[in-house]
């Protein structure tokens, strides 16, 4: 597959031609990665997550209760991609309003990964990952709330990465939780992932969340010969199982083989992060999606009056998963629990920001793994509780607003990808890349 970088390069026939070889792939592929071929403008083409506005498009979170929805609007990511030679092409499948870890929750069925289609691809941004590693993608954008791009691109085996909360517009995002969302760049390698996020990055007046700063372009200025202090938390990988274990454990020989430093950290216990991350998510949740009624967006139930409207809509449109997610919501939020349960939560929170701090007082990066295990198979976490472990290595990284990138490093004998993420600093992209293209090199993971 032709990478990012070598499409830029390509005239506008070319880009047409790899437009329609692309379209007739992923037509013909069985994996289910994407769910609409639907097309804006001209130049190279990145498949978009069904939760980001394109104006014209269809846009659905893969939800029956948007059905018939079409995008009034564009969302300012995708119009930064736009002004750098790019365009949106095709929809990917993912979890009903980004809120799963396995995208078996979408209403246009299963995706499968296209390295064992017994297996999941992982989410939310199943469709974005599985598409980029079947190569019926260039790159995608995908949306990281608690690890739902570096999630499915390490169950994938391709590069995902996750920018600093307010680094690129929310404008055009179907909020899950305004908080923590965050779009970002699902790619094959890491100089592919730099080229697109420095091409949907910057400062936006519609997003009051915006970063209000400008920083240099990083995918012609990254420095993988640079040493950097790297922090391994040796309490985490005991709760990984035995693939990722050898994974990290050969991973960290590389990158002291590379030059760079290793130091040994603690962290505190990953239920903490489950916990408060699913407290304040399913709270921010069960106010974003109170919008979808059936009076302003999307499909509406048969009723006789207001209230069998409200109720009925929500019933029929809502998948399991989110109306799971909706109840919590309501209930951490509700009079007797909030100070219990919610403003907890928030607390908690700062503690795991001040950890995260304490540490990069010292080092530049933090190695972690990014899932307790490889791709499992489809329909194996039939309990959500099971399902919501997948994320324990991820959603402090939201929570905290931090910038991290997962990346293929190794495979176990069944042929499945294993993948580990780099945390960075808030807004330190730079170092973040440079450790990753780094990495990615010193590891050199065969596709």
């Amino acid at each position: 597959m032709i990478t990012l970088k070598e499409a830029l390069t390509k005239s506008k026939e070319e880009l047409a031609q790899l437009r329609a070889e692309l379209e007739e792939k992923a037509k013909a592929s069985d994996i289910n990665a994407y769910v609409g071929f639907e097309s804006s403008g001209e130049g190279v083409p990145i498949l978009i997550k069904d939760n980001i506005q394109v104006k014209g498009w269809s846009v659905t979170s893969a939800s029956k209760i948007l059905q018939g929805y079409i995008a009034p609007y564009e969302a300012t990511a995708i119009k930064n991609l736009k002004s750098k030679g790019m365009m949106a092409f095709g929809r990917a499948n993912m979890d009903e309003f980004a809120m799963g870890s396995t995208t078996e929750s979408s209403f246009y069925g299963i995706t499968k990964n296209p390295h064992d289609t017994s297996r999941v691809p992982g989410g939310s941004s199943g469709g974005s990952a599985a598409a980029v590693a079947a190569g019926i993608a260039i790159a995608a954008l995908g949306s990281d709330t608690g690890g739902s791009i570096r999630q499915p691109a390490a169950y994938c085996g391709v590069v995902g990465m996750k920018p600093t909360y307010g680094r690129v517009s929310r404008y055009g995002l179907a909020a899950y939780a305004s908080s923590l969302d965050q779009i970002g760049p699902i790619t094959q390698n890491v100089e592919d992932a730099a080229i697109l996020y420095d091409a949907i990055k910057g400062h936006d007046e519609k997003d009051s969340t915006s970063a209000d700063f400008e920083i240099e372009d990083i995918a012609n200025n990254m420095d993988p010969d640079r040493k950097l202090t790297i922090a391994v938390i040796d309490n985490y990988i005991s709760e990984a199982d035995e693939d990722v274990q050898k994974a990290y454990a050969d991973t960290v020989k590389s990158l002291e083989a590379a030059g760079h430093t290793v130091v040994h950290k603690n962290m505190q216990n990953t239920k903490y992060d489950i916990a408060t991350y699913y407290i304040l998510a399913t709270a921010e949740a069960a106010t974003n999606l109170a919008r979808f009624d059936g009076v302003r967006y999307g499909a509406r139930a048969e009723s006789n009056t207001t209230e069998e409207l409200f109720f009925n809509t929500r019933s029929e449109g809502f998948g399991e998963e989110v109306k799971r997610r909706i109840l919590l919501g309501n209930f951490v939020l509700s009079s007797g629990f909030y100070d219990a349960y919610y403003l907890k939560a928030q607390k908690v929170r700062h503690l795991i920001q001040d950890e995260f701090n304490a540490i990069f007082d010292e080092c530049d990066l933090i190695l972690s793994p990014v899932a307790p295990s490889v791709a499992p198979k489809i329909g194996a976490n039939e309990d959500p509780l099971e399902m919501y472990k997948s994320d324990m290595y991820t959603i402090a990284i939201n929570l905290a607003g931090l910038p991290a990138i997962s990346l293929p490093v190794a495979k176990n004998d069944e042929g499945m990808p294993v993948g580990l993420q780099l945390i960075a600093k808030k807004f330190d992209e730079k170092t973040l890349f440079d450790g990753a293209l780094s990495m990615e090199r010193a590891v050199n993971y065969q596709k």
